[in-house]
């Protein structure tokens, strides 16, 4: 099925609507599966993996809470310019956490938010994401649940953003390049 984006900035659609939520539900069949009889709590970072969040729990057959961050990153990228804007509102110590991203790209920020949550005493840190970036990976980090591999591309859609822009599509698209400065 092609979808088509009227706005001429989008390039092309790389995941669709149906894409998306089939991926959403094997995961969370997979996770339901590897949580089963745990205290499973999902931890997502504003405002990107809320989307992704929010599909997936509804997906996941498990009670379990859900909980946000919102973190920060200055200059270019560097591990020790990432300070936490939105903490956590529940304690995670003895439970098992699931940190739920919507793309990991380089892995720096995601890096540095496992090594703070897993300071907190948590029976289990895992980490799934919808869309993995690792063309651009820096940091070696364990991925438990992935829904797809994506290219090195400015993607858009589904929680994704430029400035504000695209995050409520309900599909995953690439921008022309010259839409967006690579950093």
């Amino acid at each position: 099925m092609s979808v088509t984006h009227p706005d001429p900035r989008i390039d092309r659609v790389l995941h669709t609507s149906e894409d998306i939520q089939a991926a959403v539900r094997r995961i969370g069949s997979e996770i339901t599966r590897d949580y089963e009889g745990r205290d499973l709590a999902l931890i997502t970072v504003l405002k990107g993996g809320t989307m992704f969040l929010a599909d997936l729990c509804r997906a996941i057959e498990l009670p379990l809470t859900v909980d946000f961050m919102a973190i920060s990153s200055y200059g270019p990228g560097a591990e020790g310019s990432v300070r936490i804007t939105k903490d956590l509102d529940d304690s995670i110590e003895g439970r098992d956490v699931l940190v739920v991203e919507d793309i990991i790209d380089t892995g720096l920020t995601l890096s540095y938010l496992l090594r703070v949550l897993r300071q907190r005493k948590p029976a289990s840190v895992s980490v799934c994401t919808l869309l993995d970036k690792d063309a651009r990976r820096l940091a070696d980090l364990p991925i438990e649940y992935r829904g797809f591999s994506v290219p090195d591309r400015f993607l858009v859609g589904y929680g994704l953003d430029l400035d504000g822009l695209w995050r409520t599509l309900p599909y995953v698209a690439t921008l022309h390049d010259e839409i967006w400065d690579r950093p």
